[in-house]
């Protein structure tokens, strides 16, 4: 929940003119998608020129359709809008607004039905992590969309695992401990279905910057990044882009 429309539109605008100049990545080989508030979502649609290659997205959406929900957003109208993606499960969703992970599950499956693709979000927290749960947690969060739409319907979504504890809190993930969890998202996955795992885009969202991307991006496991404060600066996250490529 940042930014203003002029801030938006300011960052957006730079973003691309370092993308359009070359410093934002190779355009065949990285997947860029920018997730906006869903109050700026049109604004940033309208600014994306023909063949730029970058998607948009909302950060969120309701698991209902339509009815009396007022002040909730539907999957269907993210799509109406021009969305592709949608962000569903993010930490702060799961631990500020107490969303369980039958309603994260819901919620993925109301996407899914509207045509956007789900970046499913999965992470343990420091107290679990310390425990020694850490994939206990993620297998859950996991399996509760498995158990409802079906292990194939992954094949059309992103999973992003982000280590709550290494979010905002001055403690970073060492790319062999991402690379690790990630692999073994993969290894899990794998059991079930070997070619959704092998196919499976798993992005990393623990305090990602341009500093540490290459490194992290590096990890057979990890095929990109699900960025937070480094993509309120352009120039930055046009780096991490670029490490990406």
């Amino acid at each position: 929940m940042n930014g203003s429309k002029a801030s938006v539109t300011a960052l957006v605008e730079g973003f691309l003119a370092l993308r359009n100049a070359g410093a934002a990545g190779h355009h065949e080989s990285v997947d860029v998608i920018l997730f906006p508030s869903e109050l700026f979502v049109g604004s940033v649609l309208s600014m994306m020129p023909d063949g730029v290659g970058v998607g948009v997205g909302a950060q969120n959406a309701s698991h209902k359709v339509s009815g009396a929900y007022t002040g909730e957003v539907s999957s269907v109208m993210l799509k109406g809008a021009g969305c592709q993606y949608v962000i569903l499960g993010h930490s702060e969703r799961r631990a500020m607004y107490e969303e369980t992970d039958a309603v994260v599950a819901d919620k993925f499956k109301a996407a899914q039905a509207a045509g956007l693709i789900p970046v499913l979000c999965v992470g343990e927290s420091k107290q679990e992590r310390e425990s020694g749960s850490t994939m206990a947690v993620v297998e859950r969060q996991l399996s509760a969309v498995v158990e409802l739409c079906g292990v194939a319907a992954l094949s059309d979504s992103v999973v992003a695992y982000e280590p709550v504890w290494a979010i905002g809190t001055g403690l970073t993930a060492t790319p062999e401990q991402a690379q690790e969890v990630h692999a073994s998202i993969r290894s899990w996955l794998q059991k079930q279905d070997a070619v959704v795992a092998g196919g499976l885009q798993i992005l990393y969202g623990g305090s990602v910057k341009s500093s540490n991307a290459r490194e992290l991006f590096a990890c057979d496991d990890i095929d990109g990044g699900l960025i937070g404060g480094a993509s309120l600066d352009a120039k930055e996250f046009a780096a991490i882009c670029s490490a990406a490529g």
